[in-house]
């Protein structure tokens, strides 16, 4: 099952949305924070403009009324509010900071609740209290219209971020998918180089390294080409002196190295073979058995060949690649393998799958890896016996050109009634493969 968040642009869209979060909600605390302190001093200002205003007014012209709201109070009224020591945090940050303000030993203090908010103050020099009205201390309103705007803010800025990744996704997601068929075995057109410096150069990196790849490949293949096809009319004549010799037992074993060597010849043909199958797609059910039909015909006593079809008409390969893997493989079972040989099908949900197993001794586990390596050939005494170590490598390459996967290992001997050999190969299903088909013909 594929995550959203093992994505590059998945762990992008995560960071971005993330760091975009802390960061509003970093400035939205701080904005609340610093407007606080402004309306604190703010009120701090005003409150001290208004008591050096009313002691110059008193001062310069003692007889006139005092403007509304502000009054002088006789420090013997019982209207002076008591000191209390037990403010809120705000109030008390409040009457510090105008006590700063004032002259040293001022008395300051906040009127009675319940009445509009005043300020009342006191100095030496001062013969009554000074009452002034101040501005409520209003605490932050827990929403207001900044959360509106940082919200919109917020989205805008996700929106874009999440646009950046998937622009810088998407140079990487063409990489990939090239990667993904170059591993294949399937044809390369040269990746459009965009996106950073970084990722450019790698782009153009990834193309050379394709073109070069194509070339060793192209050129590997012309020469092996070359020389096999040189071959076949050597081999020709050959075939024919050895058949016109008179002692049939030397007759017989230079017709059947003649053989060997024109089965080597023809391996060494499928092998360079670089083109695409354009051959009509088979059910493989239909063809594994007509294929297997033809084995037990061939073979002496009872058929060694089994057959376990299960994968339904849906699953289609064409036709020259299916014979040519099962070909090879059955080939292969025959020579170092043991029967039964059992060819077995099935639809799994991973996709179509095709299997061939035998009961020999199979492989040793060192020897897997190299198994399906060109002109490998893990027991050397089968050099003389027609094989050139390429019968497992053409049917690697064949499933990989297919769009499949393969999987190569011995079989458990408690499940198979012995070890033997099982090359398991997987093909998408038949949905997957239209478009893979589709995309291949588009290239």
């Amino acid at each position: 099952m594929r995550r959203p968040i093992d994505s590059l642009f998945g762990r992008l869209a995560l960071l971005v949305v993330c760091v975009l979060l802390l960061s509003h909600f970093a400035w939205y605390l701080l904005v609340r924070f610093e407007r606080n302190q402004l309306q604190t001093r703010y009120a701090v200002e005003e409150a001290v403009f208004l008591v050096d205003a009313v002691r110059d007014h008193v001062r310069r012209e003692p007889d006139q009324p005092l403007p509304s709201r502000v009054r002088l109070v006789d420090p013997t009224s019982n209207d002076v509010p008591p000191d209390a020591p037990n403010l809120p945090m705000p109030l008390n940050r409040f009457l510090d900071d105008v006590r700063d303000r004032m002259p040293t030993s001022t008395q300051v203090r906040i009127g009675a609740p319940g009445k509009p908010p005043t300020l009342w103050v006191r100095s030496a020099s001062d013969a009554s209290w000074i009452v002034v009205p101040v501005q409520p201390l209003r605490p932050p309103r827990p929403l207001d219209r900044m959360v509106l705007w940082l919200g919109i803010i917020f989205s805008a800025g996700v929106l874009a971020a999440l646009f950046a990744a998937w622009q810088l996704q998407q140079p990487l997601r063409s990489l990939a998918q090239a990667v993904a068929r170059f591993g294949r075995g399937l044809p390369v057109p040269p990746v459009r180089e965009r996106g950073p410096r970084e990722l450019r150069q790698l782009t153009h990196g990834f193309n050379q390294m394709v073109q070069e790849v194509e070339r060793t490949e192209h050129d590997r293949a012309v020469m092996l080409a070359g020389v096999a096809h040189d071959l076949k009319t050597p081999l020709a004549r050959l075939r024919l002196r050895a058949e016109m010799m008179d002692e049939p037992k030397m007759r017989d074993g230079v017709v059947r190295d003649v053989d060997s060597m024109t089965h080597i010849v023809e391996q060494f043909l499928v092998f360079a073979h670089d083109g695409a199958d354009r051959s009509e797609p088979v059910e493989v059910d239909a063809q594994c058995e007509r294929v297997v039909r033809s084995y037990r015909a061939v073979s002496s006593g009872v058929p060694t060949v089994q057959t376990d079809l299960r994968a339904g008409p849906g699953f289609r390969l064409p036709a020259a690649t299916l014979d040519r893997i099962l070909s090879n493989l059955l080939d292969n079972a025959h020579a170092y393998g043991a029967p039964p040989v059992v060819v077995s099908t099935a639809r799994t949900p991973r996709g179509f799958t095709l299997a061939i197993s035998d009961n020999g001794d199979g492989i040793a586990a060192q020897d897997l890896i190299n198994a399906s390596r060109p002109f490998v050939r893990l027991d050397p005494a089968r050099g003389g016996n027609g094989h050139s170590g390429l019968g497992l490598a053409i049917v690697e390459r064949l499933v990989r050109r297919a769009g499949g996967e393969w999987q190569i290992g011995n079989n458990d001997a408690a499940t198979n009634g012995g070890r033997g050999l099982r090359v398991q190969m997987t093909f998408p299903l038949e949905s997957e493969l239209r478009a893979a088909a589709a995309s291949e013909s588009a290239w």
